[in-house]
């Protein structure tokens, strides 16, 4: 794994000028990447870590001049290319052995809101992909300061490799070309549908107000006192789709009735209706467990950036800086969920990473 990373990430280019490299850039980006497992949530974390690991730390780094003071990771993290480091991540994980085919990824954004600052500079948003069954965030594209999602999702689609898997996206995604983007990477899609796609929308209203071929399942879970029951119902032959061929390889389209209800609560139970849309034609079981499976990019990936990296409150503003410390916030957290031995959450992980350079070493697989 970390002859891998060094290898990857040997590629990343150097943005200082000669006279001012005391330290091997390797050294610096392993050194953060590492200071990350184990807690490092600034630069100066990431100092004390160094300083602290200094003797571990040189078994396997240079360190032609020591270790570096925060001052130079603030510096090259807020130089470096962030397209070229999020390129040389995405290749880091596809050449993971852990990453199979087949498999759920959802799409989803995220701001970064402590990049915004009171100089009217706009918080960072980052679109990132998560695989399901790997347990790995596979890649992530910054969105343009004056653009949206819908231009940020086909890069991210073309980066990466995806053939055979399922792309899930919320209905920012619902787009003729991002669906045709997917289809072209040998890819499958389930993607929402809302009013922001109104004549779509109503034709699958229609359809589904008036169909004779409408097959159904339904689920029902019980967590933390609240019952939720799923019925997802699917049509394959269509009767009012007018616009069906607009959306590339269109076969099937899907509705989610999901009603909550709350034991010992005397709050009213909640109802909703989604739709999607979808080149798939498989059963409404395996339809409702792959949406359900959507929410792993907010639940594992999001949930986890900022409860247990910290990322939300971030106040990195400099260069690059906010958005190459989100990969090595990634590269963690890839690292750190795939780590099997230890049997407690991304938190507890990472202070045991940080107290035994043993297990440090396991999860680097060193």
């Amino acid at each position: 794994m970390t002859t891998k990373l060094t290898t990857v990430f040997s590629q990343v280019e150097d943005p200082r000028r000669d006279i001012t490299r005391l330290h091997e850039l390797n050294d610096i980006l392993l050194i953060a990447i590492l200071a990350v497992i184990c807690g490092a949530e600034t630069w100066k974390n990431i100092e004390t870590f160094a300083i602290s690991k200094v003797d571990f730390l040189s078994t396997f780094l240079k360190l032609p001049n020591g270790v570096p003071m925060r001052d130079t990771y603030r510096r090259v993290f807020a130089a470096i290319d962030s397209e070229q480091f999020e390129t040389c991540f995405i290749k880091w994980v596809n050449s993971l052995a852990t990453i199979s085919k087949g498999q759920v990824v959802p799409i989803d954004g995220k701001t970064l809101r402590g990049a915004k600052d009171s100089t009217g500079k706009s918080s960072i948003h980052m679109v990132s992909a998560w695989a399901c069954q790997s347990n790995l965030v596979l890649g992530q594209v910054k969105v343009d300061e004056k653009s949206n999602e819908i231009t940020a999702i086909p890069k991210l689609l073309e980066i990466l490799s995806l053939e055979g898997n399922t792309i899930t996206i919320d209905a920012v995604g619902c787009q003729t070309k991002i669906v045709e983007k997917i289809i072209a990477e040998k890819a499958n899609y389930i993607i929402a549908v809302k009013e922001n796609q109104k004549t779509l929308y109503q034709e699958i209203e229609d359809e589904f107000r008036f169909s004779k071929e409408i097959q159904t399942a339904s689920t029902q879970n019980l967590d933390h006192g609240r019952i939720e029951t799923r019925i997802c119902s699917t049509i394959k032959k269509f009767s009012h789709l007018e616009s069906q061929h607009k959306w590339k390889n269109l076969k099937s389209i899907v509705r989610i009735e999901s009603v909550r209800e709350f034991k010992n609560s005397n709050k009213p139970k909640e109802t909703g209706i989604r739709y999607y849309i979808s080149n798939l034609e498989q059963e409404p079981k395996s339809f409702n467990k792959d949406i359900r499976s959507h929410w792993a990019v907010e639940n594992k990936l999001h949930w986890t950036l900022d409860v247990a990296f910290g990322e939300d409150a971030s106040r990195k503003r400099i260069g690059n800086s906010a958005q190459n410390f989100s990969i090595l916030n990634k590269i963690a957290l890839n690292l750190l969920k795939n780590e099997k031995t230890a049997k407690q959450g991304v938190k507890g992980k990472r202070f045991k990473a940080a107290l035994d350079n043993q297990y440090l070493k396991k999860v680097l697989n060193l």
